[in-house]
């Protein structure tokens, strides 16, 4: 059975979060050290983004950070200042993560054939939690931009029942 790489999955989502934050947010953002965690729920304070991935492979992409980076990437991609979370600020975020992810899911499809994004989900609070059910491990790429930092959390997993469809290429031959 075919399987992605952690350092596939550090690539894709550091080209395609470097890529959104130079062309649609004019910010310069940088990687940290990357990691695996457990998918087990800890508490948050802040804004979470959710976009999930579904095919042959599903999974799912989480961004996260503090209200003030939310207000950030906002007034960025927006051209309005923003200091504080409101409906733009959350509506930002979730097409921040919406760009971010379907850049990744294009990387991906390139090997993996075709694939599916959910609508993004948003989440706003303090010390709540997220949970995923058949998520067993995350890849954790963190980042910071400015004095702000937010982290994606990516995970992609072979679904072995779905009927794989092919290659649009594969298709020609």
């Amino acid at each position: 059975m075919e399987q992605v790489q952690r350092s596939e999955i550090v690539s894709a989502v550091t080209r395609s979060v470097q890529e959104v934050f130079a062309t649609m947010l004019g910010l310069r953002i940088e990687p940290g050290e990357p990691w695996e965690e457990p998918a087990v729920p800890s508490g948050f304070n802040g804004v979470v983004a959710l976009v999930g991935v579904a095919g042959a492979w599903t999974g799912s992409g989480r961004i996260s950070c503090s209200s003030g980076f939310a207000c950030h990437v906002a007034s960025a991609l927006l051209n309005t200042p923003y200091d504080a979370v409101s409906e733009d600020v959350l509506d930002a975020v979730a097409e921040v993560a919406n760009m971010v992810m379907g850049n990744v899911k294009t990387i991906f499809e390139e090997r993996l054939g075709q694939l599916g994004l959910s609508i993004p989900t948003v989440v706003f609070g303090r010390n709540y939690q997220t949970r995923y059910s058949g998520i067993a491990e995350w890849t954790v790429i963190p980042f910071t931009c400015d004095e702000h930092s937010m982290e994606v959390r990516f995970c992609l997993v072979s679904t072995p029942w779905v009927l794989r469809i092919p290659r649009p290429e594969a298709m020609l031959a």
